[in-house]
């Protein structure tokens, strides 16, 4: 059975994951199970789940390869990512296919959460 996970993102990358610019959402760590849906919380100051977005596929490789790999449509610098991957030698990507964006944004108690994720937390379909 496939799962969703809801994760924190800022709102700079909500922008672009939403507009389309960035096609990637990097993580330092990767949900184990199947995956099929990612449910966005926009950080602050917005602190709403405001969209739900299909996975295409986990990426997981090296960072330099994964940057090469995913640069075009990473909506990220090459500082910021190298930033962010410094001292790992893996680096995991989430390739976002088709994006929902709710006409009323939620809260994290909508889904049976109380607070932001520090990387991800299961949760049940709705």
């Amino acid at each position: 059975m496939k799962k969703k996970i809801i994760i924190s993102i800022n709102p700079e990358h909500v922008v672009n994951i939403l507009s389309g610019l960035k096609k990637y959402e990097y993580r330092t760590k990767a949900a184990k199970s199947d995956i099929n849906k990612i449910i966005i919380y926009e950080t602050m100051p917005v602190k709403k789940v405001v969209a739900e977005a299909e996975i295409v596929k986990v990426l997981e490789m090296a960072p330099d390869k994964l940057w090469e790999l995913t640069k075009e449509k990473s909506g990220i610098s090459r500082k910021y990512f190298d930033t962010y991957f410094y001292g790992r030698s893996i680096a995991y990507a989430y390739e976002i296919g088709k994006v929902k964006v709710f006409d009323k944004p939620l809260d994290l108690i909508d889904f049976g959460i109380k607070s932001a994720p520090q990387s991800f937390v299961y949760i049940k379909s709705r």
